[in-house]
């Protein structure tokens, strides 16, 4: 049975707190006649920081789409080597052991994918498999979980390395002054993660179960405008509300398991914002304890897109509270709007070294 191994994550070292995000949108967005909703909506997301891979006065300007995505590719080549080495450490192997290589982003484009690169440079073996996710945004997370166990699956002898590299902040854009653009600029960060999916061995999460949904005619809600300047993030007001339309298929596919989604001993969410989590508790009747691990994460990264599952669940390896046998869910939420669904039970026991997030900014 696949085992998710401890993820490895990585945040840039220029952090931006929300008093500074805050004042930024008073001074660059005086005159906006819904500055006020806009600032009380930025507060009420309950992100305090975030970190950011270039300074905030880089960040603000906007040398066009070319130099920007130029920005993400020397970025992501220089910070996730460090970040896969940390990983397969976690998970007990090297990079000659990996059998498929996911890279999953949305804020940044390559071709040859980014994997053709960490594969010759990082020594993977010429036959890895790869597979770029680029659309599913902050669901790719969960679905890069998911295609993994699915591979480990047919070929239980193999591994699979998964990578997400999002700098949200690239996708800054001064001119879109609606109101969810002006939220978003104070919602999103930037980090890097990986982690392996082993087909035998390993300690973690084993792999149960999998499934996907996608709630009908809502593509417009969360979605990119494809321009000139680059990547216009587009967020419809209705999307605070999908939990209820998102809930549901999560306590399906945990009866289809014969799980009660409401008894399981975790839960690894994605936390686009707080109302996810609160209207999750409500509509699963779950202990709101469950969801510290999203809670912390978007309170001191922001909304780290396909990133947040897994610094998520790189927090439950370090509490080291969980124990053997116990059952739990992993879910990311985007696009779509679509929701990638895993269950699991804990197997081994909790590495002594756990006892805080090994999570490092990258100079």
């Amino acid at each position: 049975m696949p085992t998710l191994c401890r993820p490895a994550v990585a945040v840039p070292e220029h952090v931006i707190t929300m008093a500074e995000t805050l004042q930024l949108a008073r001074s660059v967005h005086a005159d906006h006649p819904q500055l006020p909703l806009v600032l009380r909506l930025i507060e009420n997301t309950g992100v305090r920081t975030r970190h950011l891979v270039q300074p905030i006065e880089e960040t603000l300007r906007h040398p066009g789409f070319e130099a920007r995505n130029q920005v993400y590719a020397r970025e992501a080549a220089r910070r996730t080597p460090p970040v896969i080495r940390r990983a397969l450490g976690h998970a007990g192997l090297g990079v000659r052991d990996i059998d498929l290589l996911i890279y999953v982003s949305c804020t940044g484009f390559a071709m040859p994918s980014m994997t053709a690169w960490l594969i010759n440079q990082m020594g993977f073996r010429s036959d890895t498999r790869q597979l770029p996710i680029a659309q599913l945004g902050c669901a790719a997370g969960g679905a890069a979980i998911n295609r993994a166990q699915d591979f480990c699956t047919a070929y239980p002898d193999a591994n699979a390395l998964i990578v997400a590299c999002e700098f949200c902040s690239l996708c800054y854009q001064p001119s879109d002054l609606d109101v969810g653009s002006l939220l978003s600029n104070g919602l999103f960060g930037d980090g890097l993660a990986a982690a392996v999916v082993r087909g035998r061995g390993g300690h973690g999460v084993h792999l149960e179960r999998n499934g996907s949904h996608l709630v009908p005619d809502t593509e417009e809600w969360i979605s990119y405008a494809v321009k000139d300047t680059g990547f216009h993030f587009r967020l419809d007001k209705r999307v605070p509300t999908t939990m209820h339309m998102l809930a549901p298929a999560l306590r399906e596919l945990a009866a289809r398991h014969e799980w009660n989604v409401s008894d399981l001993d975790f839960h690894i969410v994605h936390a686009g914002g707080p109302r996810i989590l609160d209207d999750l508790c409500s509509l699963l009747d779950v202990d709101p304890l469950l969801y510290r691990h999203s809670r912390a994460t978007l309170t001191e990264r922001g909304n780290i897109a396909s990133c947040v599952v897994l610094d998520a669940l790189d927090r439950l390896f370090a509490e080291g509270s969980v124990q053997p046998d116990a059952r739990g869910l992993i879910a990311g939420f985007g696009p779509g709007i679509t929701a990638e669904i895993s269950l699991g039970s804990w197997t081994g026991t909790t590495r002594p070294e756990a006892a805080a997030v090994l999570t490092e900014a990258v100079p």
